[in-house]
């Protein structure tokens, strides 16, 4: 049995859906289950020469035998949701997809509220799904749950349960956290964050599993750093700088253009330390080092690449196991087993 975590380490756009891909296709879980925020924040996933972009289902989706939950602390928007199971549909959600029956609903007069404010939408940068206002809902005890409406009919389970049952079963999870460190609600760069925290502590409450079934802790950077909206950037480059450097990045959700910046390393530390990380997932290594793009060995990187992992390692004190060279599924190296 195991039961392990995935969150990012930056504000969001660090390449999580790519890692979650590669996790799930590999590892196989019996479970995915989707924490985080809500349909606010997007997971591009590219598999088999086709790339998706997903706001609620779990990046997991590719693992055929998986079960796919979305936890309870997660806000649905019911139209997403059945979107992303026709626009998936190859995949067999309709028959594996279930929300926890608590889950919040998001309504349009939430999204209309989060557009219709200039607070959240021009100086926080608010992606405008009616995320906060439904999340303010929830904390007035106003909110409309899943298991309540007809539009989720058939399609809501107990997923603390069903996690729990299946880690007694000695089966495997996979908890997949959206967003970013630095959007959290708590540790985040308040006010220009989320509208609740994003932390592995949170992900594992979000599907209801207590910190003592958690095994690994997955913290997801990305070679350089980026941000999509409204917020302080210590180590942010003007934008003639990230296109000569060749980093020019678009959100998904948004299709806003991300700030970009150099690597942080004050706030890797930090997600690290907060996360409990057990292992770093280093991304876009390929995006700053051209010369490894699709390198699936490590031996084959370079000393400037490997003097920049060591440093992370040396600096976090945590093991960087994974390094995404590349978009697809395996154009990633696994270093996982020298752990073992």
């Amino acid at each position: 049995m195991t039961c392990s975590v995935l969150v990012g380490g930056g504000w969001g756009d660090e390449g999580k859906g790519k890692c979650i891909t590669y996790l799930c296709y590999n590892d196989k879980p019996d479970i995915v289950a989707r924490a985080g925020v809500g349909p606010n924040a997007g997971h591009s996933v590219e598999f088999n020469g086709e790339k998706y972009g997903l706001r609620l289902t779990p990046s997991g989706f590719m693992n055929m035998d998986a079960r796919l939950l979305i936890g309870a602390g997660v806000l649905v928007d019911p139209e997403v949701f059945h979107h992303e199971l026709e626009y998936l549909n190859k995949y067999n959600l309709k028959n594996r997809t279930y929300a926890d029956h608590r889950c919040s609903i998001i309504e349009p007069q939430h999204k209309e509220r989060d557009k219709s404010s200039d607070y959240l939408s021009k100086k926080i940068g608010s992606t405008g799904t009616g995320c906060g206002p439904a999340n303010a809902d929830r904390v007035m005890r106003v909110a409309k749950m899943a298991g309540d409406i007809p539009q989720m009919e058939g399609y809501t389970t107990d997923v603390p349960l069903e996690v729990n049952e299946a880690l007694d079963n000695d089966k495997d999870v996979f908890i997949e956290g959206s967003q970013g460190f630095g959007l959290s609600l708590y540790y985040g760069t308040y006010p220009f964050v989320t509208s609740k925290d994003t932390t592995a502590s949170t992900a594992a409450a979000d599907v209801g599993v207590g910190p003592t079934r958690i095994e690994e802790v997955i913290v997801v950077v990305k070679s350089y750093i980026t941000r999509v909206g409204e917020g302080p950037f210590k180590t942010e480059l003007n934008q003639d700088e990230a296109e000569k450097m060749g980093l020019e990045e678009y959100g998904t959700v948004t299709g806003r253009r991300r700030r970009v910046g150099l690597f942080d390393m004050d706030m890797a530390k930090e997600a690290c330390m907060i996360n409990s990380a057990t292992q770093i997932a280093l991304t876009c290594v390929d995006r700053l080092f051209p010369q490894c793009e699709r390198t699936r060995d490590y031996s084959s990187l370079s000393p400037e690449i490997k003097n920049f992992i060591n440093e992370i390692e040396g600096e976090t004190g945590v093991p960087v196991t994974i390094i995404s060279t590349g978009p697809d599924l395996m154009d990633t190296i696994d270093l996982r087993e020298e752990l073992l």
